[in-house]
């Protein structure tokens, strides 16, 4: 019984997960061809909005009552009913507006306090690409590039991050960027997929980073960062918890564990603090592809 209702609370949290974007999409849609008024988007937002509230609930190991089962089955009428909906809403909530990623350092400009282990210090660098939409499930992963001979591929095989508040996360997923001694990238930045499960103190990813440079043409002192992010309904953007990287020293076939440091990111690498003193790591697993 235990494992149908892990695997039952998962389905709904995966699914809750996927549908509160879906509406909050809909809801934020500018096209004129919309069969939705905007009273009517307004309210397919505070939909998506308490599914948002429910899964966090229900990933949270401690007690919250801010929005429970019997409130949830009161959205049912009003989402069957959404195109004569004309009642006032029952949950006082917001809208949540586009989720957003703040550059990294940005967050700790913003009003509002953090966990001890999400304080720190550094000095982060925008990146030069592109950055997802938080949320995409498919991430944007890049295929291995062609080989050369005498050149050297690395495949980086995510596997899990030990974290102690690791089933609050709500849609983690890691950015994979290669920088150099200042900062700048070297490749692409690459986002994985939202993990595929929380399990006690982790978060499990499995799902291999393919680094779109052979080893041998990246400069000295580069090192490979991975930034674990998370998004937060109560705050309204996507937020980056922690950090870790690996230096070029490092790179060898086999199993590899590497500390976690506090934000924002420090991809100069001058100010670095321990996210905690516990033996909490972020787990790889490296192969080098030689032709």
């Amino acid at each position: 019984w235990g494992f149908c209702v892990v695997l039952s609370l998962y389905n709904f949290l995966s699914f809750s997960s996927r549908l509160a974007r879906h509406l909050q999409k809909e809801a934020q849609s500018q096209h004129n061809n919309s069969e939705f008024t905007e009273d009517q988007k307004k309210t397919i937002a505070k939909i998506a909005t308490c599914l948002e509230l429910r899964s966090a609930a229900l990933q949270s190991t401690q007690s919250q009552d801010e929005f429970k089962l019997e409130d949830l089955k009161k959205l049912e009428p009003i989402l069957k009913n959404i195109l004569t909906y004309n009642k006032e809403f029952p949950f006082d909530v917001q809208p949540v507006p586009l989720r957003k990623i703040l550059a990294p350092g940005e967050e700790e400009h913003l009003e509002f306090e953090e966990d001890d282990e999400e304080g720190g210090a550094g000095a982060g660098s925008p990146d030069s690409f592109p950055a997802r939409v938080p949320g995409a499930n498919e991430g944007t992963l890049l295929p291995r590039l062609p080989s050369e001979p005498g050149m050297t591929l690395l495949t980086i095989n995510i596997e899990k991050i030990g974290l102690k508040d690791a089933g609050q996360c709500i849609d983690p997923y890691i950015t994979v960027s290669v920088k150099d001694l200042n900062g700048i990238d070297l490749t692409p930045v690459q986002d994985t997929p939202v993990a595929l499960r929380k399990e006690d103190t982790y978060v499990h990813f499995n799902v291999d980073i393919e680094i779109q440079k052979h080893v041998e043409k990246l400069t000295k002192g580069a090192a490979i960062f991975f930034e674990f992010k998370h998004y937060k309904p109560k705050k309204r953007f996507t937020s980056t918890k922690c950090f870790a990287f690996m230096e070029m020293d490092e790179i060898k076939p086999g199993a590899i564990v590497i500390e976690l440091y506090k934000k924002p990111t420090d991809f100069k690498r001058k100010k670095l603090q321990l996210l905690t003193k516990k033996p909490l790591y972020l787990h790889l697993h490296q192969t080098l592809h030689k032709e």
